[in-house]
């Protein structure tokens, strides 16, 4: 993370004796990336982290990825999806690569607790509201939520109703773009957020329990451990390591006179992908410009995009809406449906002066396979719709 916090009880220094109230120790417990040499937290439990008294192996079924076979641009709708499980058990698979995978969830069931010890996780809540507990504390998470999980941090969700989110599981640390930041670690002043647009915990969540179990995911596989004290017994932490939100709405796009590329839109950075948050906007105002994404052909990424609210002015007639996914894969160029651009520029003629659209886009630099959930809610004319009709 960018900047410090402290929360709750910390001793005066690190790594010196700090006592509970009957005299004994507090168990400080450090959270650290890359190996002693990056972000770290500390963390004083009541009770030791390192007690387990049982480990199980987990076995919640196949979740292999296919190829993009034969290679097309995909439309996906997650509005067809069957809801259940929980925010950790119920992700469908849709896509991924050995950098990052994407799933969908619907859901309102509470999850056990979990911890991701193969790389942090960005969970964008599309709709409904869930309680983020954690050893860190709480976050009330909503609508348009990024909530940003460190790796190995345990936690459970606590949906307050019915839930549909947008899962994107990393191979390595999900940061905000290191163009946003300073040498220090400081927001810049052209970064499109900022430090107090961020929603970390702000008191320890105390929980008290014995033989606590908590699924654990490794690049083994699945394990339930069974912890000899509940988790969350941090009386306090400190350090700029620790799981944020950041809402969507708070993102302030960058306007050009004609149209911006997507790296304009990033939000964050991971290990071979970028997340961006396209958000309501002015449209480009030259009085020639042609206020629209322009054909463009990257040939280096696959592009996925759930679109989150708006109208899509440029996929009109493509079947495009609230809740759906397209993929566009390295090999194609695309761009707007047809008649889209006469039609915005029309519109703009006209006195339309914003764009209302959102999506969140997932760009990779590995081609991305599919995951079955897309494969069951696949709309098979999509690739068609910018061929004329016959």
């Amino acid at each position: 993370m960018p900047y410090y916090r402290v929360v709750g009880d910390v001793p005066r220094k690190r790594h010196v004796q700090f006592r509970r109230p009957d005299g004994g120790l507090y168990a400080e417990e450090l959270m650290g990336e890359e190996g002693f040499s990056s972000d770290s937290s500390l963390l004083y439990h009541r009770h030791l982290p390192t007690a387990i008294v049982k480990a199980e192996a987990v076995d919640l079924g196949a979740s292999g990825l296919t190829p993009n076979l034969p290679l097309s641009p995909r439309h996906f709708r997650t509005q067809d999806l069957i809801p259940g499980g929980d925010l950790v058990t119920g992700r469908q698979p849709l896509a991924g690569n050995s950098d990052v995978r994407m799933s969908y969830v619907a859901t309102d069931a509470p999850s056990d607790l979990y911890r991701n010890s193969m790389g942090d996780e960005c969970v964008y809540i599309a709709s409904g509201r869930a309680r983020f507990e954690s050893t860190y504390g709480v976050i009330e998470a909503g609508e348009g939520d990024y909530v940003v999980i460190p790796t190995g941090t345990i936690h459970r969700w606590v949906p307050e109703g019915p839930v549909t989110a947008l899962v994107v599981e990393a191979a390595g640390h999900i940061r905000p773009p290191r163009r946003y930041l300073s040498a220090y670690g400081q927001f810049l002043e052209h970064a499109p957020y900022c430090e107090r647009d961020l929603r970390a915990p702000t008191e320890p969540l105390l929980v008290d329990g014995e033989e606590v179990q908590v699924l654990v995911r490794t690049r083994g596989g699945l394990t339930r451990l069974t912890y000899a004290h509940h988790p969350f017994d941090v009386v306090g932490w400190d350090g700029y390591l620790y799981p944020y939100a950041f809402n969507i709405h708070d993102f302030e796009p960058i306007v050009k006179r004609t149209h911006a590329p997507p790296p304009v839109h990033q939000t964050f950075e991971g290990p071979g992908f970028v997340i961006c948050s396209f958000c309501p906007r002015p449209l480009d105002f030259d009085p020639d410009a042609v206020p629209i994404p322009y054909n463009h052909h990257n040939v280096d990424s696959d592009e996925l995009m759930f679109y989150v609210g708006g109208d899509y002015s440029a996929r009109r007639g493509s079947g495009i809406d609230v809740g759906s996914i397209s993929l566009h894969p390295a090999g194609f160029t695309h761009g707007p449906q047809p008649g889209a651009v006469e039609a915005v520029v029309e519109a703009v003629r006209q006195g339309h002066k914003e764009t209302t659209e959102m999506a969140v886009m997932i760009d990779t630099f590995r081609p991305l396979d599919l995951g079955s959930a897309a494969l069951a809610c696949e709309d098979p004319a999509y690739a068609w719709t910018w061929a004329p009709r016959r």
